[in-house]
């Protein structure tokens, strides 16, 4: 446990290393931008996650679950091969 400066009434607080710490003084997050950062890239991961090709939610049928992994191991199998390809274009001019 440590002291860490609040970002926006300048006073020190309490800080357990974790950004949604609260001020002791005005209780706002101790964060500031880091932890607007770490909200923002947590909200960029799930967009990315939801755009894959065979993207699996929770409500989807067991089938339909089943069908979709299936369906990303052979993308992942067919980007590899591609990926693969294109390495050795790449390697053989020398």
């Amino acid at each position: 446990m440590g002291e860490k400066k609040c970002p926006h009434c300048g006073k020190w607080s309490d800080w357990n290393q974790n950004y949604t710490d609260t001020c002791t003084h005005c209780g706002k997050p101790l964060g500031g931008t880091d932890l607007e950062y770490q909200e923002k890239r947590a909200a960029q991961e799930k967009a990315n996650e939801e755009q894959w090709v065979f993207y699996i939610k929770e409500s989807d049928s067991t089938l339909l679950k089943r069908l979709k992994t299936a369906g990303n191991f052979f993308y992942t199998i067919y980007i590899a091969i591609i990926t693969f390809i294109a390495w050795l274009i790449a390697a053989l001019p020398g």
